[in-house]
């Protein structure tokens, strides 16, 4: 029999610096082995349904420390009133079918129509990507070919990735890139405190005896304001 989860996670009272991830998907997709794998570097084989879950990490956001909440939501259409509210709080949506399941592919657009509606001139500024689970999967078990996956993305006018929960494929590859396409603020998953900036800087002086490294690259202060890349911790 499968075990259900009859809990909603409490989530504590949100700052305004939250960053919040919403993630889409029918059930079975393995939005939430996505998610732990990423959270806690886990996998589970069995399938537990999800009534709606959040996670949380420590991240930087314009050079501040705050929370990268991710939202792990149900694969029931049973909830469109939580359904409408993660997306109104949402900043950045993952949309996740199988590989394996055509029809899951299918269930996503009504989400993305609703998306769109929701968020309306918005969009354009938003990230949002379109995710192919599962694909650790033989070819024969295959009903979504990754080019039928990114040409539903391109039809969106989103970004596209395969990922594999369960061998960790592209997983950490997935929030990076999420984070990358914020464009109202710099995002990363790496803090970068002031202490570990100076202590940088000071071996980055050590090492190079002050001189601009032989591959040409400056340091951090001569880049301007350029955007952070997404770093893991």
């Amino acid at each position: 029999m499968t075990e259900q989860k009859n809990q909603v996670t409490r989530a504590a009272p949100e700052q305004s610096n939250d960053y919040r991830v919403v993630v889409f998907g029918a059930g079975g997709v393995g939005k939430s082995s996505l998610v732990l794998r990423f959270i806690k570097g886990t996998f589970r084989e069995s399938y537990i349904p999800t009534i709606e879950d959040t996670y949380r990490q420590v991240i930087s956001c314009n050079k501040n420390i705050c929370t990268l909440q991710i939202t792990d939501t149900t694969g029931s259409h049973q909830f469109p009133a939580m359904q409408r509210l993660s997306i109104s709080k949402g900043h950045a949506f993952i949309l996740v079918y199988s590989v394996c399941s055509k029809q899951s592919l299918e269930e996503l657009r009504p989400i993305w129509a609703l998306i769109k509606e929701l968020k309306g001139a918005e969009i354009p500024n938003i990230p949002v990507m379109l995710v192919g689970n599962k694909c650790d999967e033989t070819a024969e078990l295959r009903e979504v070919s990754q080019i039928e996956g990114q040409a539903q993305a391109t039809t969106w006018s989103i970004s596209f990735m395969e990922t594999s929960a369960k061998t960790n494929h592209n997983v950490t590859e997935l929030f990076q890139e999420l984070l990358n396409m914020e464009k109202t603020r710099t995002v990363s998953l790496q803090l970068d405190t002031k202490k570990q900036k100076k202590q940088k800087k000071e071996k980055k002086t050590k090492d190079t005896n002050g001189a601009i490294p032989e591959n040409g690259e400056a340091s951090a202060s001569a880049s301007g304001g350029a955007k952070e890349k997404c770093r893991v911790m």
